[in-house]
């Protein structure tokens, strides 16, 4: 038995061997590639703990507001965020964001109050379209506003004005009062009946024959002198108008008012007594009409009373903006002309568009005007005269939409 052993046991140990020699660079390779597949998969299983070469940003679109260090009812404020701030997106999930301030803070803020970098983006597009728009009007706003991305109250906003802010105003639109968003499938006015015709319609005026059929708000895309741009809220701001002008407006609204030239006036009180003298366009008290303005009005200086007449109003009018000021050239003022020009709609075929909810017009056309001391004189196409009858009463030969324009009284 044990000869047997001792006979056998080197054979053995030598065919062991041989196998172990054979497969032994086969066993070291697989354990090789083994060895660097998990390595990879090491390294990009944990490649979330590395920085993202392209965070993500989103941008406080609220007043301000508290980070939170845990998302829980009762939780500790780690720092406060305000309107514009831009934070670094960390973490995710339903309702909430985890942010990092540009001072190193880090927090939790409802996702509610903040927009994205794509609706950030929009806004600065919005900014760049109009950045050169030269403006029809400019006004101060009552309260602190937001600038919302297209008219409507539920509407993407982002930029809070201050009360007292100057904007620019570019364009007018109106949406209805009561709709979800947006502009589109405005309702087309529903025909009076005969009753309508003959009793209210004729009382409230001109403007009511062009009333919308349902609630509507005006909005204007505004910007401010920083350059931030977006639709505001018409009721909410006020078009700047001085108050020696202002207190004519006759129970409308001036939505523009523009200097035509300044007097002297030692006697007026006014800086280095130079009075400036205007032309206003105003429009009723009625938000959702197809026009811009239904009136348009010139106010000069009287020298002996120290006090503004109107010296032109051409009213029950269908306008347009832009309204444009020429003024006197000051090489050669003896030698030019002040004139001024608008635009009417020709007909009643005016409207506000369904998709962006602007004014329109079938057709319009411009009137201009020229300054001759104290009078206004239409321009004619074709140098054709006007007709001068009374005291400086201009009537034209060529019919226009609207009443005559007279001399101030007194």
């Amino acid at each position: 038995m044990s000869d047997f052993s001792l006979q056998s046991l080197p054979s053995l140990n030598s065919q062991r061997l041989s196998r172990l020699t054979r497969n032994a660079p086969i066993s070291c390779a697989a354990i090789g590639a083994a060895l660097l597949l998990s390595v990879v998969s090491f390294l990009s299983g944990c490649s979330h703990l590395r920085p993202s070469s392209s965070a993500e940003h989103v941008y406080v679109s609220v007043k301000k507001m508290y980070l939170r260090d845990r998302v829980a009812v009762v939780a500790n404020r780690v720092a406060e965020v305000k309107n514009g701030e831009r934070l670094t997106v960390l973490q995710q999930i339903p309702r909430f964001m985890k942010v990092k301030t540009p001072d190193g803070a880090v927090g939790w803020i409802e996702d509610h109050a903040v927009i994205d970098q794509s609706e950030y983006d929009a806004f600065q597009n919005l900014a760049k379209q109009h950045a050169s728009q030269t403006p029809v009007a400019t006004a101060v706003l009552y309260n602190e506003l937001y600038m919302h991305l297209t008219p409507g109250r539920s509407t993407q906003r982002f930029t809070l004005l201050a009360p007292n802010t100057k904007v620019a105003m570019l364009e007018r639109a109106s949406v209805p009062r009561y709709a979800a968003g947006g502009v589109l499938g405005l309702p087309a006015a529903p025909a009076k009946t005969a009753s309508a015709r003959r009793g209210k319609v004729q009382k409230e005026g001109f403007e009511s024959r062009f009333a919308p059929a349902v609630p509507m708000e005006d909005w204007w895309l505004a910007r401010d002198n920083a350059g931030h741009t977006g639709w505001m809220l018409a009721r909410d701001f006020q078009v700047d108008v001085p108050e020696d002008v202002a207190q004519y407006a006759e129970n409308e609204r001036m939505v523009g008012a523009y200097i035509l030239r300044t007097v002297p006036d030692p006697d007026s009180g006014k800086p280095n007594g130079q009075v400036p003298e205007y032309l206003t366009v105003l429009t009723p008290y009625k938000q959702g009409l197809p026009y811009d303005f239904d009136q348009v009005r010139v106010f000069t200086w009287d020298t002996h009373r120290h006090r503004y007449g109107t010296a032109f109003r051409e009213h029950d009018i269908l306008g347009f903006f832009p309204v444009k000021v020429v003024p006197v050239d000051a090489n050669n003022p003896n030698g030019s002309e002040q004139t001024f020009s608008f635009q009417v709609a020709e007909g009643n075929n005016v409207s506000l568009d369904p998709e962006t909810g602007r004014p329109r017009a079938a057709q319009l056309k411009t009137l201009t005007y020229r300054m001759e001391g104290n009078l206004v004189r239409r321009v004619l196409p074709g140098g054709v005269k006007p007709v001068v009858t009374g005291t400086g009463a201009v009537r034209s030969r060529a019919t226009h939409t609207g009443r005559r324009h007279r001399r101030p009284q007194g």
